[in-house]
């Protein structure tokens, strides 16, 4: 019967994580399909660069969303006995890696979505709340002063397991800055055409609206 319910919540957890909110916004609002400009990506990123500021921030917004509400299942199980409290973090962490999963592989629109950023953010706070809101503060900070939506999240993804190495936010589970690690490398690839545009002096910022939308 745990297995059931395990294999269940991690379902649902997928399924949060494909809910594509870039494509559905860009669809239902503005007539427009994100992947079919700018990156070619369902993300927060490319809304930012096709339909402009105010569709890219409730993009990011619902995408982080995600990732915490299905992270956060992992109290499901505690509350309902199905694992134990020390078992606790590693499944808050399948639970966000199989959302993320999903936003990059979203069942409802053909298994083609974002780069997963902003929904590993959303896991992140649900992991390690401090830590997070930093690592968030970090990307508004550096969106606000370049307007770089792509710098920003490779920034604040770096410094999340850099800031798990203070003693102050230093965790007793090895799992979580073993992971913060793969993370920050995980977007550090993801973007590396990213990279290439911002050494080139090309990268689009967040403010650029092609369709004439903010």
């Amino acid at each position: 019967m745990e297995i059931v319910i395990i294999g269940g919540i991690i379902l649902l957890a997928y399924l949060i994580g494909s809910i594509p909110t870039a494509v559905w916004v860009g669809k239902k609002f503005y007539g427009i399909d994100v992947r079919q400009h700018g990156s070619g990506n369902a993300g927060a990123t490319n809304t930012f660069r096709v339909l402009g500021k105010k569709p890219g921030s409730i993009v990011m917004a619902v995408d982080i969303f995600k990732g915490w509400a299905a992270t956060s299942l992992a109290n499901l199980l505690v509350n309902w006995e199905v694992i134990e409290p020390q078992q606790l973090i590693m499944f808050k962490l399948i639970l966000g890696v199989v959302a993320v999963v999903g936003h990059i592989f979203p069942v409802y629109v053909g298994f083609k979505g974002g780069k997963g950023v902003a929904t590993v953010m959303g896991m992140v706070l649900a992991v390690h709340l401090p830590v997070a809101l930093i690592c968030l503060g970090i990307f508004v900070v550096v969106l606000l002063l370049t307007k770089y939506v792509s710098l920003s999240s490779m920034l604040a993804a770096i410094s999340f397991p850099l800031l798990l190495m203070l003693p102050m936010f230093r965790p007793d589970n090895l799992l979580l800055p073993i992971f913060g690690i793969f993370i920050a490398v995980m977007v550090v690839l993801t973007h590396k055409k990213n990279i290439n545009r911002l050494l080139q002096g090309v990268e689009s910022k967040a403010n650029i609206n092609p369709f004439g939308k903010k």
